[in-house]
């Protein structure tokens, strides 16, 4: 959370220890993905990317996360999920989205949502930052950041390395919920 910090924003201590943005304060725009090692909170960040918030929550709200796999698991990088095929190669029946690229860097924790080459194709899958990774500032859309549960984050099997992530017998997210609408 040091990104948020260093911006000034105000941040509220939760009762586990975790600075949670002021901006997260609002329970509308959190999803929590359960898996099989427990629960992780993020809070989204509308105020970046209001497109691709809207289109997770959208995703999430019709269930269409439950069960789908993280199919691309770099250790020291980041864990991908969101694609139906558990490919990398799909996505939701919902149109690609427009960039929101932001001055957000990718630290710990960062949700950012996966594309293609290009910029404007980002659909259904995001990724959970594992370690920072400001190589991706400006080229990628941020989402949100995990308030709690980076430990569970920590557990999703890894992939091979020598495939670029590609994870056998992948974990899965059993269900992915966004909080209701306030």
């Amino acid at each position: 959370m040091k990104r948020i910090a260093s911006l000034g924003l105000a941040v509220a201590i939760t009762c586990s220890g975790l600075a949670v943005p002021a901006f997260a304060q609002g329970a509308a725009d959190t999803i929590t993905i359960t898996t099989k090692d427990g629960e992780i909170d993020i809070a989204l960040r509308p105020d970046l990317a209001p497109e691709h918030v809207k289109q997770i929550k959208t995703l999430a709200g019709q269930g269409f996360y439950d069960g789908i796999v993280f199919h691309r698991v770099i250790d020291g990088f980041m864990a991908q999920t969101g694609d139906p095929t558990g490919t990398g190669a799909g996505g939701s029946e919902l149109p690609d989205l427009k960039a929101e690229f932001s001055q957000e860097t990718f630290d710990r924790g960062t949700v950012g949502m996966a594309r293609s080459q290009d910029p404007n194709s980002a659909n259904s899958q995001f990724f959970i930052m594992l370690a920072d990774g400001d190589f991706l500032d400006g080229q990628y859309t941020v989402v949100g950041d995990v308030v709690e549960g980076m430990d569970v984050v920590d557990k999703i099997k890894k992939g091979d390395a020598a495939a670029n992530g590609e994870v056998s017998e992948p974990d899965k997210m059993i269900s992915v919920k966004a909080a209701p609408a306030q």
